[in-house]
């Protein structure tokens, strides 16, 4: 895959966005990057979608900015020019997408149907936009779709929203999905750009499915493990549990049978995508995490321990 493409990967949601006026830019980039999103899919609807992407692109240098709704060559090279990292249409024109390819960019071209994912196959591309998703038969379609193309990954757009965004990227086929819901254009219109960010915190958030899964008690032997996972067994009910290092209290608590990580313990978090996880805590909350403590199954990584304490345990992010 790409590397742009594995970055927006990692970021989970491409914000479509709709500008009229460029002097929106710059406060709309600012929001998506403080709400944890820093990527944008600037439409080339308007006249204002080429200064836009040049504001975009020189004030955050780090954000991901790509265009969208690209139809011709000639806007291809005005994106480019403007700083696109990333072309995206709506749907498989192979004179624009051999362009993109020539050009060395990353190109996601639309696509609804098998004819559409043989036509990106023979242009060499392994990643595809389809839309209108919930139109052309939502997930369903999609997993239809990756059944007999097994190489090729979904970039899923239209009809997706809040509600349905976790259902599409449990897909493991799905790289991310583009949406317009936290960038409505009455809102950006109205210069609401704090209640945009407040939207895409959401949306990360509602995405990454944050939630306490356990805490490590650490004990000194496997004797005390036993007895405080016995203990929270007969007062609650959390039937015990023995593993090879710990004993499990139903799955809130784990007794750890030698002293672990962190002064008290450990906090297990879970996520629905720890990558994801992983890089919005480190690139939007400044957290630094543990490399060698990462634990990857078939080939996925599905825990990792952050570098800090909080109040005495050490916190670790595990795959739901």
């Amino acid at each position: 895959m790409n590397g742009v493409l594995e970055k927006i990967s990692q970021i989970g949601i491409v914000p479509v966005v709709v500008l009229d006026d460029a002097k929106d830019a710059k406060p709309l980039a600012e929001a998506l990057i403080k709400g944890g999103v820093p990527c944008a899919e600037v439409t080339f609807r308007t006249a204002a979608a080429e200064e836009s992407i040049r504001i975009m692109t020189s004030e955050f240098p780090e954000m991901l900015v790509g265009a969208g709704t690209v139809l011709t060559t000639e806007q291809v090279d005005r994106a480019i020019d403007a700083g696109a990292k990333f072309i995206v249409s709506p749907g498989l024109n192979p004179k624009v997408v051999k362009y993109c390819l020539e050009k060395g960019g990353p190109i996601t071209p639309g696509t609804a149907n098998p004819s559409d994912v043989e036509a990106a196959i023979e242009l060499g591309l392994d990643v595809v936009k389809f839309f209108p998703a919930e139109a052309a038969g939502g997930l369903n379609m999609i997993k239809s779709l990756a059944a007999p193309y097994t190489q090729m990954k979904f970039m899923p757009t239209g009809g997706i929203s809040a509600k349905n965004i976790c259902e599409y990227l449990a897909f493991d086929k799905i790289i991310a999905c583009g949406g317009s819901w936290m960038v409505n254009k009455e809102l950006v219109a109205a210069g609401k750009f704090d209640e945009i960010q407040n939207l895409t915190e959401e949306a990360v958030r509602t995405m990454l499915g944050f939630e306490l899964r356990h805490v490590g008690v650490n004990c000194t032997d496997e004797k005390e493990a036993d007895s405080v996972a016995s203990k929270f067994d007969n007062l609650f009910g959390f039937s015990k549990k023995v593993g090879n290092s710990s004993v499990f209290a139903g799955i809130e608590i784990e007794a750890m049978k030698a002293v672990g990580r962190g002064t008290n313990g450990h906090i297990g978090i879970g996520t629905n995508n720890v990558v994801r996880a992983k890089n919005y805590l480190e690139s939007v909350k400044g957290v630094k995490f543990i490399d060698d403590s990462a634990v990857v199954k078939n080939g996925k990584l599905v825990a990792i321990y952050m570098e800090d304490e909080i109040g005495g345990f050490a916190v670790h992010l595990v795959q739901k």
